[in-house]
């Protein structure tokens, strides 16, 4: 029915960074007036190590995409190379620029936790989408645990075969060797959904809203004209009333 695939990740992303000794809003103030910002390299059972870089190379590797699933070699004063993920990043409020990032040490032997992205394949041949049905991606990413050389850059999905009222669960993606699923039951990542059926589904109701707007017209009709009634019935008891004082 689907025929999925997982490209390994590659190593592509390389920062520069210097160890710092200063702290504080005033430091990360002085840092960012040099085109610089703050940033922690956290590591198991390590000491957290606070590091400086420049924000253009860090600006530049997150516009590249799919920067918190991607490994970056960072190099610590120009004297070691460290294997990093990025985890956490701040954003001023007001330009949007990232003034923090976090990253964690990948150490040998060490799983992770990454976000990778989903692509879908096929629509323009795709059976149920000619027929007039709508591609529904439930999960445009999937959570994985894996090791540092086996991240995915993402899961490719071909939707050709599926007809409308087909989906893709993700026990029936073959995935590659080295990631697993961090939800671990068989849920759903793309359905094919009819869009003439949930148009019929549509109309009736708006029918049957329209019917029960016409129907409460005469109610509302009888509701007003029943005091009158009962007016004209009290109106008439009062009568006799006024032909015995004439008497």
């Amino acid at each position: 029915m689907t025929t999925p695939t997982a490209k390994p990740k590659k190593i592509t992303g390389i920062l520069e960074a210097n160890v710092r000794n200063d702290h504080g809003k005033g430091a990360a103030r002085s840092l960012r007036r040099e085109g610089k910002i703050p940033g922690i390299l956290y590591g198991k059972g390590q000491t957290p190590v606070s590091i400086s870089l420049s924000l253009k190379e860090v600006s530049m590797e997150y516009t590249r995409g799919r920067f918190r699933s991607r490994l970056i070699d960072i190099k610590l004063d120009n004297k070691q190379t460290v294997k990093a993920l990025p985890k956490e990043l701040q954003f001023n409020p007001v330009t949007d620029v990232i003034e923090h990032v976090d990253f964690i040490k990948v150490e040998a032997g060490s799983t992770l936790r990454v976000m990778v992205p989903v692509h879908f394949i096929g629509q323009d041949k795709s059976v149920g989408i000619k027929r007039g049905g709508v591609l529904n991606i439930v999960r445009h990413e999937i959570e994985f645990v894996c090791a540092p050389e086996a991240i995915p850059t993402h899961i490719e999905i071909n939707i050709q075969a599926l007809d409308i009222g087909s989906s893709v669960h993700i026990n029936d993606l073959t995935l590659p060797k080295g990631i697993t699923p961090v939800i671990k039951r068989n849920f759903t990542v793309a359905t094919i959904a009819g869009r003439r059926a949930e148009e019929e589904e549509v109309k009736p109701a708006a029918d049957a809203t329209a019917t029960a707007a016409a129907g409460a017209t005469p109610a509302a009709g009888a509701a007003a004209a029943a005091p009158a009634a009962a007016g004209a019935a009290g109106a008439k008891k009062e009568e006799p009333k006024k032909d015995e004082k004439k008497k």
